[in-house]
């Protein structure tokens, strides 16, 4: 098996229950309470707004994408960054996977959520648009609202998937399709950027996206190091394999990547206490899962649901190692919930070191769409990431037989 271009990257969909009180009782951190300085901040494109779509998978991986164009084009003039079109992705994900859950007779996830090898895969397949070209938006919202979709959607596939005529017409993918248009509205075949015209795959090549050049990266002990596994989460649903490496070496290549310029495509668990609608990330030694609603109230929760106040001061983190990281996995506290952009690194008062993680829930808490998340989280709660090959130190790159 070809794997130089695996990456598997993993938001699940699903509703979680509220706080118990006493997980309510567990002090929070509060932004106030640190004071950061930035250390290295690779270039980002502008905050977006997933709202209530489980769709951050795509949200994260494009924006890693488009850092990707400013890095390999040395753009300086943030008027010619890219602002690649989510739900151009998201619409034809969608029919991939429609068109697997059929011939598996309904055996695979079929839901909002899904993972960064989805992404890729699409771009190989499909291409690459502007955000100008296909907005997504033919519902009557301006953000999106995709309840009513992903229900209508998986309503049609469940009808094919009985078969009542005991043979499937060729036509039930067309009328997928037909939906999709009716939501998202139909793909163009070609569009203008720049003053030229591009199909879309002329597009993603136009912009120097190659997937085969990105690699996705896990560290657990339930396979061995150095050898690929699909992550056994539901919303992998094209079962793509991730490298799986020893924990030291998973963090290295995060810094080795923000040292060289490149920015990381970060997927985990965000249903800790520490996770807080403030921007902060920190591994409290807590286990909470918060209320349902948007995607960001969903992890986070609301103002009036997470009444406690926040800690006057810094609290301690949870130490993590290797073992306590594949616990957590297994004893499933460390959950498939959220895609989002890692670019950059800071220190707090103390010095403790920190990574700068671009949200998409649009320009919320105190540092604007953008959250601080604390060298132990991402060592405990990142479930996978994804860099370019590049970014990958020479020795570890060789263990993995990477060119």
């Amino acid at each position: 098996m070809k794997t130089h271009s695996i990456l598997t990257a993993l938001t699940v969909s699903i509703l979680v229950p509220a706080l118990s009180p006493a997980q309510n009782n567990v002090p929070k951190p509060k932004a106030e309470d640190y004071q950061f300085t930035t250390v290295k901040e690779n270039p980002v494109t502008s905050i977006k707004n997933q709202y209530r779509s489980g769709t951050c998978w795509c949200f994260s991986a494009l924006s890693f994408l488009e850092s990707e164009v400013i890095k390999g084009k040395s753009l300086k003039d943030t008027t010619l960054y890219p602002d690649f079109s989510e739900m151009f992705i998201v619409r034809n994900a969608y029919y991939d996977r429609a068109v697997k859950y059929v011939r598996l007779n309904g055996k695979l996830n079929m839901a909002a959520g899904s993972d960064f090898g989805d992404v890729l895969d699409v771009v190989r397949s499909y291409g690459l648009m502007s955000q100008q070209a296909y907005t997504g938006m033919n519902y009557g919202y301006e953000l999106p609202v995709q309840a009513e979709l992903d229900a209508v959607l998986k309503g049609y596939v469940d009808a094919v998937v009985k078969n009542p005529n005991r043979k499937l017409t060729p036509v039930w993918p067309k009328g997928f399709s037909g939906i999709l248009d009716a939501y998202l509205g139909e793909v163009p075949e070609t569009f203008s950027d720049g003053g030229k015209t591009y199909t879309a795959t002329g597009y993603r090549d136009a912009m120097g996206i190659n997937p085969d050049d990105y690699v996705n990266i896990t560290s657990y002990t339930h396979h061995p190091f150095y050898s690929t596994f699909a992550i056994e989460v539901e919303d992998n649903w094209r079962w793509t394999p991730a490298y799986n490496l020893p924990l030291d070496e998973f963090m290295t290549i995060i810094d080795n990547a923000i040292d060289n310029g490149y920015t990381v495509l970060w997927g985990g668990d965000v249903s800790e206490p520490g996770f807080t609608r403030d921007g902060l990330a920190i591994l409290v030694d807590t286990e909470a899962k918060p209320t349902s609603g948007s995607d960001q109230e969903r992890w986070v929760g609301k103002v009036e649901d997470r009444p406690v106040e926040a800690a006057k001061t810094k609290l301690k983190e949870l130490e993590v190692s290797q073992e306590s990281r594949q616990v957590m996995f297994d004893e499933k506290t460390s959950t498939d919930d959220h895609g989002m952009h890692l670019y950059g690194t800071a220190k707090d008062q103390d010095g403790t070191r920190y990574y700068l993680i671009k949200n998409s829930w649009g320009a919320t808490g105190h540092y604007k769409g953008v959250w601080y998340m604390s060298e132990n989280f991402v060592k405990a709660k990142t479930l996978n990431f994804v860099v370019n090959k590049n970014a990958i130190p020479k020795d570890i790159r060789k263990k993995l037989g990477l060119k």
